[in-house]
């Protein structure tokens, strides 16, 4: 399928995964005096927005952050409120996402969310696991501290067994623990809502990324905006850490 990309967007120059901090929908339903949960609520239809977009522009991975390990402390009245939009959202997408030919997957500490959650998550897994247009990844109750963690934890433990040696460990094996192995790391960081950090998602991963903030609050993301940081993104110079020659 041919991509749709806006004026000033180059193909050649697009990244291969964009990985976006979806941040700003409690403030968004506060500023009209509404219930927190109506901002989640309007949040889901940005989702849908960049979801197309990426497939449009013919981006090949996208990787959301929807639920942090930090987001289980929230008010329970809240969380109930988020897994029961997460639900809905997994159900209603389904064929969206299939029609679309949007492979979906998920990172994160995937046991702690409720059985419903998980029963809709495995079905559109499931269902979408053959599309190759656009890999959608969700990271849900996921930290990147906590996907450390466990890395050290996977490695030491077959190093205590032999099957690895400790001086083998190195940067490539590292990310083959990593909940990502299968994904390239993220060549774009966006973050809505202003807030300038990271927020403990995909620290590793992250280290050569390009990183984009912006004042908009997520319900209010759409294309134009994306593609004008995908602009910004094409007139960077990368240089990871070497110097570009003359």
């Amino acid at each position: 399928m041919e991509r749709e990309l806006p004026d000033g967007l180059s193909a050649d120059r697009l990244p291969a995964h964009v990985a976006i901090i979806m941040d700003g929908n409690g403030r968004w339903a506060k500023k009209r005096v509404l219930n927190r949960v109506k901002g989640h609520e309007k949040g889901a239809g940005a989702v849908r927005t960049v979801v197309e977009s990426c497939t449009k522009f013919g981006i090949p991975y996208l990787t959301l952050y929807a639920f942090s390990t930090e987001n289980w402390q929230r008010p329970k009245k809240e969380v109930d409120a988020l897994m029961g939009l997460l639900t809905r959202f997994l159900r209603n997408e389904r064929k969206q996402l299939q029609k679309n030919g949007v492979r979906l997957t998920a990172i994160g500490e995937l046991h702690r969310l409720p059985e419903e959650v998980r029963r809709e998550l495995d079905l559109a897994m499931a269902e979408t696991k053959d599309n190759t247009r656009l890999t959608l990844c969700l990271a849900l109750s996921y930290g990147s501290r906590s996907e450390l963690v466990e890395m050290v934890q996977r490695i030491s433990g077959e190093v205590k067994v032999g099957h690895i040696e400790a001086a083998d460990v190195d940067e490539k094996m590292v990310s083959q623990f990593l909940f990502t192995r299968d994904f390239p790391d993220p060549d774009l960081v966006i973050r809505t809502s202003g807030e300038m950090r990271l927020s403990n998602f995909l620290l590793w991963q992250c280290a050569y990324s390009e990183i984009f903030f912006t004042e908009t609050l997520w319900p209010d993301f759409g294309e134009s905006e994306f593609a004008s940081i995908l602009k910004d993104f094409q007139e960077r110079e990368r240089r990871f850490g070497k110097v570009l020659q003359p």
